[in-house]
């Protein structure tokens, strides 16, 4: 078979392509073997019509119609494999020549990746976090720690205070009819919190155990069940505890509580080296990122429409999604987010934009650098994730192949590897660069306005 790359203009790549003659005759024949036994020919027996009677009884065009199908499964592969071109669309097949004794002849147009103009992509530069956890952080922390361990201590008579805990019967109704979603026999209501139901604790300040009260009032209009935001609700409730947090004291006795130091000095130094670790991690992490953003910005490259169009699509879901995690519809993401449909569709679209640009930049890098995933790493990728999500390693194969996954997750990973290699090979700035000062600017600006002449007539408003 030959294959030829006639030309690539604007991502659309033409390839000629001429298949044998004896793979022609071969294609024929098996095409004839499937026919034959779909058809029923009197005078002989199902699957048995020699080939000439049943071109004589069908025509030839069944089996060519047939034997194409067989040619290009297989001729189309391996043309894309020659010419090296990587296709982002079905082609469009226009067939040449299929006949019999003859080479088959077919020619292909299909929309391709763009080429990439890498400019540098080594030695880029990128600032990366400071970390410093200082002595105030690890006491912020300690006194998180500290609330978590916190006990709850019944206070008797005590009335209803700010920052207490009011243990509580509560009885909703809702359009005449009892909320079982806000109706409990054992509330607790930590008073100024508003994790129940926001402002119904301070109807309960001042009150004591026993006591019993009815109120109405209007549910939050942001709420965390949707059907109920912003109706009326009449609440029956009665104080059967107050309770207040009792925090344990913060010495050596609780260091060894909660770790296994032996002195509250000593658990501190662990959480201080723990915040640290992580702090360095992250920091790691943004200045990955940025190196990254610095050689895709630094790479002009057209987004064919397709791939974008793929991607927003994939963006759109992802975010649709992610509302409905947070019990919101887009409507009111909208409304929340003082914005509108346009431009929400313009805030996908960059981010879709920018992604497929990456996926791009960081595929071109990993052809320049020979960078491959091999078959070992997927094979632990796949085991990795079959231990994670508590899955049989060979059904969750078959799950990715059968579902065309197993190819995304190789490019994840080889992502993965190329961003790697790049901040490998980036230099890391402990602070911005210093920038020009003030009266510099102002200075050069000034010589460039007194050069200029005359405005440009082409400019358009836009650049203006």
């Amino acid at each position: 078979m030959q294959a030829t790359l006639e030309s690539i203009e604007k991502n659309q790549a033409s390839v000629h392509v001429e298949v044998e003659e004896e793979k022609v005759a071969e294609a024929l024949e098996q095409s004839y073997r499937k026919v034959v036994k779909r058809v029923t020919i009197p005078g002989f027996r199902k699957g048995k019509a020699p080939r000439s009677i049943l071109e004589a009884r069908l025509g030839k065009e069944v089996l060519y119609e047939e034997a194409v199908e067989i040619l290009l499964a297989e001729a189309y592969e391996e043309a894309i494999r020659e010419t090296a071109i990587e296709p982002i669309q079905q082609p469009e097949i226009d067939i040449v020549q299929m006949d019999e004794g003859k080479p088959f002849i077919f020619d292909v147009k299909v929309e391709v990746l763009p080429e990439v103009e890498l400019g540098e992509y080594k030695g880029v530069s990128a600032v990366i976090p400071e970390v410093k956890v200082g002595d105030d952080e690890v006491e912020q922390q300690l006194g998180l720690l500290q609330q978590q361990h916190a006990r709850l201590v019944d206070m008797g008579d005590k009335a209803v205070d700010d920052g207490d805990v009011a243990a509580i019967e509560v009885e909703t109704i809702i359009d005449g009819e009892i909320e079982s979603r806000l109706t409990n026999p054992e509330q607790l209501v930590e008073v100024g919190a508003a994790k129940f139901i926001p402002g119904l604790d301070a109807h309960l300040l001042g009150m004591i155990v026993g006591e019993e009260k009815e109120f109405t009032m209007n549910l939050p209009s942001v709420y965390q069940y949707k059907d109920l935001e912003g109706k009326e609700a009449d609440f029956k409730v009665k104080v059967t505890a107050v309770k207040v947090k009792e925090y344990p004291e913060l010495d050596d006795e609780f260091a060894k509580d909660v770790s296994e130091c032996s002195t509250l000095d000593e658990f501190k130094e662990f959480m201080r080296q723990r915040m640290e670790e992580t702090g360095n991690m992250n920091a790691k992490r943004i200045f990955k990122e940025r190196a990254v953003n610095k050689v895709v910005e630094g790479v002009q490259v057209e987004i064919p429409e397709s791939l974008l169009k793929q991607q927003l699509e994939q963006e759109t879901n992802s975010f649709v999604q992610r509302l409905a995690r947070q019990r919101l519809s887009v409507d009111e993401y909208l409304k929340l987010s003082n914005s509108d449909n346009e431009a929400l569709r313009k805030d996908l679209e960059e981010i879709a934009r920018n992604n497929v640009k990456t996926r791009l930049v960081l595929s071109a890098v990993a052809k320049a650098e020979g960078i491959k995933v091999t078959p070992e790493e997927l094979e632990q990728e796949i085991d990795d994730l079959s231990a994670q999500y508590n899955i049989e390693a060979d059904k969750l194969r078959k799950d990715l192949k059968a579902s065309n996954q197993l190819a995304f997750l190789e490019e994840g990973l080889l992502f993965d590897k190329v961003q790697d290699f790049l901040a490998e090979n980036a230099v890391a700035l402990t602070e911005e660069p210093p920038q020009e000062e003030e009266g510099q600017e102002q200075e050069a600006q000034g010589e460039e306005e007194h050069q200029e002449t005359a405005p440009d007539e082409s400019q358009s408003p836009e650049d203006a």
